[in-house]
């Protein structure tokens, strides 16, 4: 081909292609040029898609949340109180025991031999007691006598009929008997101590035989057990096991000393109710009252010592659980709330954008008091009744219109990027 043609057709093409661009420019810019519409005022291309909710009013609950332990409202450790062989165990480690239940039994031979030596000597000083006080009443006839006959002998040796000596010896008598009569008398108030004091022995050995069977002091639940059948048992010292009671339970936690104050006041109001949620798998809530403050505050952390008891008649709650506690101060009656996803911060404090009867969004500042699970309690700046945004305040901005409905495309078809949504109107 020559020179000439093969040059000729390369401009050809060019100018082909130069057309071609400048007519898809124009095209372009003949479309209505909706790229900007698309940034997020929602007005120049269709209403913004927003998810709204209601303002609310209704009771709402103070509360301090913290987390606490539970323990048993009482522990005892059972041991004998006297030494033997353990003879028997009338329960399985781990059953629930009732008050007064037989749990353990000792040999009772030593303490029933004891008992009835106890009871034979009791026997015998009786015996000597009679003795003592027959022996008193014979001296006692025997002295009176002896008294009167001294004064029979003082009268006549005074009328001459008998000797002085005789009634020396008349009076002397008489004072022997009454000497002997006080011996009798100690010996019968010796014979009734040693009485008295045999009659403890018999007590005391009978005691002892008691304790061989060892009862439940509480209600509770047992723990592992200590000792097997045949293990002599050493009194006051040998573990044998120790019970919990579990029905009512005490639930211990801490909170900050700030909150000090606020509880003593509403403690002056009445009682003051508790939440334990138990950490695990069927975490059910239980309820109870508080019944304990600390009388110091810990100065390491600057909390305060809380508990509450918790009747957990299902016995939901265990000794040594963690339980996440909420304790309720007081009920703040028809409060308006909104759900928290519609509160937003900004350089002057929180908003909510509140749709109006327009369809027309409101930015407006509030003040809030306090977060209540997913809802937050307005103080100033709402009204029951009110519409606000939850969800799609970004492409928001005072005076925006907008629409509830999800279905709805964004204004200029998405945000910043109304290139694509002009497309099609230039086809």
């Amino acid at each position: 081909m020559p020179k000439r043609y093969l040059i000729f057709s390369l401009c050809l093409v060019a100018g082909v292609a130069a057309g071609a661009c400048t007519s898809r420019t124009s095209a372009a810019s003949s479309s209505g040029g909706g790229g900007r519409g698309g940034r997020g005022r929602g007005g120049d291309g269709g209403p913004a898609p927003v998810v709204t909710a209601k303002v609310t009013e209704k009771d709402v609950p103070v509360d301090i949340a913290a987390i606490g332990n539970v323990e048993a409202y009482a522990t005892i450790s059972v041991r004998s109180q006297v030494t033997g062989q353990l003879t028997d165990i009338a329960f399985r480690e781990g059953d629930f025991v009732r008050q007064g239940q037989q749990l353990f039994t000792l040999d009772r031979r030593p303490f029933e031999a004891a008992l009835a030596q106890a009871e034979a000597n009791l026997t015998r000083d009786k015996a000597l007691l009679a003795q003592a006080e027959a022996q008193l009443s014979r001296d006692a006839a025997n002295a009176e006598y002896q008294q009167l006959s001294a004064e029979r002998q003082a009268q006549l040796n005074a009328r001459g009929i008998v000797s002085k000596d005789q009634a020396d010896q008349a009076r002397s008598q008489a004072d022997a008997t009454s000497a002997v009569v006080k011996a009798d008398r100690a010996a019968v108030e010796s014979a009734r101590a040693q009485l008295a004091a045999q009659d403890a022995a018999v007590a005391n050995a009978r005691v002892s035989l008691g304790y061989t069977v060892i009862r439940s002091a509480i209600d509770g639940r047992t723990g592992t057990l200590g000792v097997k059948v045949g293990s002599l048992v050493t009194a006051n010292q040998t573990e044998l096991m120790t019970i919990a009671r579990v029905v009512p339970v005490f639930v211990t936690f801490t909170v900050p000393a700030v909150h000090l104050p606020t509880i003593k006041k509403h403690m002056s109001d009445g009682k003051l109710s508790v939440i334990a949620v138990p950490q695990d798998a069927d975490a059910q809530p239980a309820s109870g009252t508080l019944t304990f403050v600390d009388n110091a505050v810990d100065m390491t952390t600057d909390t305060i010592k809380l508990k509450a008891t918790v009747p957990n008649p299902d016995r939901r709650l265990w000794p040594g659980q963690f339980a996440r506690v909420t304790l309720r101060l007081a009920t703040l009656p028809h409060a308006v709330v909104v759900p928290s996803q519609a509160v937003q911060t900004g350089q002057d404090g929180q908003y909510v954008f509140v749709v109006k009867a327009d369809s027309t969004v409101e930015q407006r500042p509030i003040t809030t008091t306090q977060r209540v699970n997913d809802d937050v309690v307005i103080d100033k700046g709402l009204r029951t009744g009110e519409t606000v945004v939850t969800e799609g305040q970004l492409r928001l901005e005072p005076g925006a219109r907008v629409s509830t409905d999800l279905n709805a495309p964004a204004a200029g078809g998405g945000r910043g990027r109304g290139g694509r949504g002009a497309r099609g109107t230039g086809r």
